[in-house]
């Protein structure tokens, strides 16, 4: 296809934004984040931490004493530097492989495993932490989200909502109603494409003839902007001026996060050697955020081999103790289900959960 030369300016505008190269080093010092030393230790501990919690998974999963997870290996500067960059009245709209970003804002680490279970405790929220249940159903979260930042614009509240979908999700009706939506009325919206090149196995040029994700923005009147998603301190700093573009009154930003899975695109049978060569593999995992980020804190004298592998066992016993957590939550009844849906029963489901709470009772 033959592309006008007005979408060609228009495609030619969305460059990839970059603070830090493959080698860890720093590329753009304008761009760079006020963090200080701590903060910066901070970012790497979640991502190792977030590495080691989702090789466990992986294998908990294996094990059956999982249930549904969506690996996260790679994704990792794309989640915490997002997360990071948000305050705690913020609102999270997540999708089903965003659990990293909804742990580090307050929901504990058993409520997650409880989630994958399918147990109705997973669902249910802390109070005072911000976070809706993750979402299954593909870009249902980002017409959700246009509604949430409305009810903080309408309530005047000091926040933004974000949300989190994949490539996959910007091809759904519901990507483009909510930015529409989100752009019509000026509230103070986040949406984040992690673009990991594959919509389960459809790779991202087959799913849009659009050169960038981000350009998407322009037809709903917002800002985008492409970001390089193995670089953490590039989607922190996106995503902090994301918020306080939102907080300012200027409205909504799509941001698209340049990223790569390294597993499969769920634990339910999907096999990403049937579609992603080896040669791909091995181009994305020199890019690993991991690696290039230990090498920035390494050349500044911040990280040591030591405090990696402090991180490393701290997120093994974390995750054995939340395990732990969860086999021992109430066991899951029907009856259960049937009050959390209603507050008054109809007759017929009177009647069933008389049965149910007969059987339950033996």
């Amino acid at each position: 296809m033959e592309k006008t030369k007005e979408l060609q300016k228009i495609e030619s505008q969305f460059e990839t934004f970059q603070i830090l190269n493959e080698d860890g080093e720093v590329v753009n010092k304008k761009a760079m984040p006020d963090l200080s030393d701590e903060q910066l230790k901070e970012l790497m501990k979640r991502m190792v931490y977030t590495r080691i919690w989702d090789q466990r998974a992986i294998s908990l999963n294996r094990q059956g004493r999982l249930g549904f997870y969506a690996p996260v290996a790679g994704q990792e500067a794309s989640m915490i530097g997002s997360q990071f960059a948000l305050e705690k009245q913020d609102w999270i709209l997540p999708g089903y492989r965003d659990i990293p970003q909804i742990v580090f804002q307050g929901v504990p680490l058993e409520q997650a495993f409880l989630w994958s279970r399918g147990h109705l405790a997973g669902g249910q929220m802390p109070e005072g932490v911000n976070v809706m249940m993750p979402q299954i159903i593909i870009g249902a979260q980002i017409t959700q989200t246009a509604g949430v930042a409305m009810g903080l614009k309408r309530k005047q509240k000091d926040a933004v909502a974000i949300t989190y979908t994949g490539d996959g999700g910007a091809s759904q009706g519901d990507f483009y109603e909510g930015m529409n939506f989100a752009g019509a009325y000026n509230v103070p919206a986040v949406f984040v494409v992690q673009n990991n090149r594959f919509a389960i196995s459809v790779p991202v040029e087959k799913q849009s003839a659009a050169k960038t994700i981000a350009q998407k923005a322009v037809a709903a009147g917002i800002h985008g902007v492409q970001v390089d998603g193995m670089d953490i301190l590039a989607v922190y700093a996106a995503t902090q001026e994301a918020r306080k573009r939102g907080l300012d009154g200027n409205g909504p930003t799509l941001i698209e996060t340049l990223t790569y899975r390294y597993g499969p695109h769920t634990m339910a049978g999907d096999d990403p050697t049937r579609y992603r060569t080896s040669d791909l593999d091995d181009e994305w995992e020199k890019k690993d955020p991991l690696v290039r980020f230990r090498k920035f804190l390494e050349a500044k004298k911040l990280w040591t081999e030591e405090e990696e592998n402090e991180v490393v066992e701290q997120a093994k016993e974390d995750i054995k103790e939340a395990i732990k957590k969860a086999d021992n939550a109430p066991k899951q009844k029907v009856t259960d289900l049937i009050d959390l849906m209603h507050e008054e029963l109809p007759y017929n489901l009177k009647e069933q959960k008389e049965e149910y709470t007969a059987k339950e009772s033996k």
